[in-house]
């Protein structure tokens, strides 16, 4: 019985405000391991630190649950205080 990979999530654009150290050093990451055996992209980079990062946070946020979706857009500006 043949195996069926459910297609990839469609890509949508986001933009981000990052440091240039920071995106400076993504990029040369990306550059440097693009061939074989990485064959890493930007793209891939930022979406396994993504990832990697709702990982840890929903297992010590919500002992490994979902976040719940949210009803409205985020909001721009300064984070809300706790």
């Amino acid at each position: 019985m043949p195996k069926f990979s459910t297609p990839p999530s469609p890509k949508v654009r986001a933009t981000l405000y990052v440091s240039a150290e920071l995106i400076d050093e993504a990029r040369n990451a990306a550059f440097h391991l693009a061939g074989f055996p990485a064959r890493m992209t930007l793209t891939k980079l930022v979406e396994n630190a993504l990832q990697a990062e709702l990982a840890r946070l929903r297992d010590q946020y919500l002992g490994g649950g979902e976040f719940p979706p949210r009803h409205e857009d985020l909001k721009g500006g300064r984070p809300l205080a706790a």
